[in-house]
């Protein structure tokens, strides 16, 4: 009995490290369909016949929650070829077996198992969370330097799609093209220009985008000449990054008074005090005069 149930176990811990690494790290095809729906969905229900197991009884859990669209929204931005019911089932089974682990390895003390469990639980969320702020960061820090470029193409006498499908085709690729990318695709299959834009807007969800959106859209209205409009913005995006690292400047000191007071001066305070303390207890206060 003993024996079957390590099987089972060692089974389990394979095919949940297994299906964990494959979704999380999968190698996407090219960067403009990694966008695409249906085809995020077809790899995803494909990359581990567990968490396809899984992943149909979690969307009932999905919905009741309503907690579909917010992983999806993560889920786009973080290019990860995966549903939220698979990303949910790779949760469950990685909180499972974890505390198996812990098992097998003989661990005494009944709290570590609701930490691994904890841990489980929580590591593919940490994990997606930081995708998307890294990937978000890298959209807003090449913001100017595209919007210079599709500038440029409207000033050389180009249109506003001819100039995103230039910058598309000629730059190399990075977040913030593969994002124009998806918005001259949408555009190409008979969206209109503003929906497109406004499409972006909300599936990225950054202060910076959505500025160049609405004044894109509003000088599309207004009859302002975009290139122009370009030109400000650029100035603008570049203002607002400038003032956010300075914020971020300023909160260095801050944050490095932490190991400052519990990691550096404990130290100094030993090889300064040390030998002045052994000294006096090993003499005492007078016993070197």
């Amino acid at each position: 009995m003993e024996g079957f149930l390590f099987i089972v176990m060692a089974i389990l811990i394979g095919a949940a490290f297994v299906s964990f690494f494959l979704f999380l790290f999968p190698k996407a095809p090219d960067t403009i369909s990694i966008f695409d729906k249906e085809v995020r969905d077809k790899r995803g229900s494909n990359l581990s016949p567990v968490l396809g197991l899984f992943a149909p009884f979690n969307k009932v859990l999905l919905k009741s929650f309503r907690m579909e669209n917010a992983l999806n929204k993560k889920i786009y931005i973080a290019q990860w070829l995966v549903t939220p019911g698979e990303l949910l089932a790779g949760k469950e089974l990685l909180s499972v077996v974890i505390p198996l682990v812990m098992y097998l390895l003989g661990v005494p003390y009944p709290y570590m198992y609701f930490l691994g469990f904890i841990i489980g639980w929580f590591l593919p969320d940490v994990m997606l969370n930081s995708r998307v702020k890294k990937r978000k960061y890298q959209i807003v820090r090449m913001l100017p330097e595209t919007i210079d470029l599709l500038g440029l193409c409207v000033g050389a006498g180009l249109d506003f799609m001819s100039a995103v499908r230039w910058v598309v085709d000629k730059v190399k690729m990075n977040p913030m093209i593969e994002e124009l990318s998806m918005v001259l695709k949408e555009i190409n299959v008979g969206k209109p220009r503003v929906e497109a834009l406004r499409a972006m807007s909300r599936r990225l969800d950054i202060s910076d985008v959505t500025s160049f959106v609405r004044v894109l859209i509003q000088a599309d209205r207004m009859g302002t000449p975009v290139e122009d409009t370009f030109r400000i913005l650029s100035e603008d995006t570049r203002i607002r990054r400038f003032h956010r690292g300075e914020r971020q400047a300023m909160k260095a000191p801050l944050k490095m008074l932490i190991p400052l007071i519990f990691c550096i001066l404990p130290v100094i305070l030993i090889i300064i005090a040390g030998p002045i303390l052994i000294r006096f207890i090993k003499q005492g206060a007078f016993g070197g005069m």
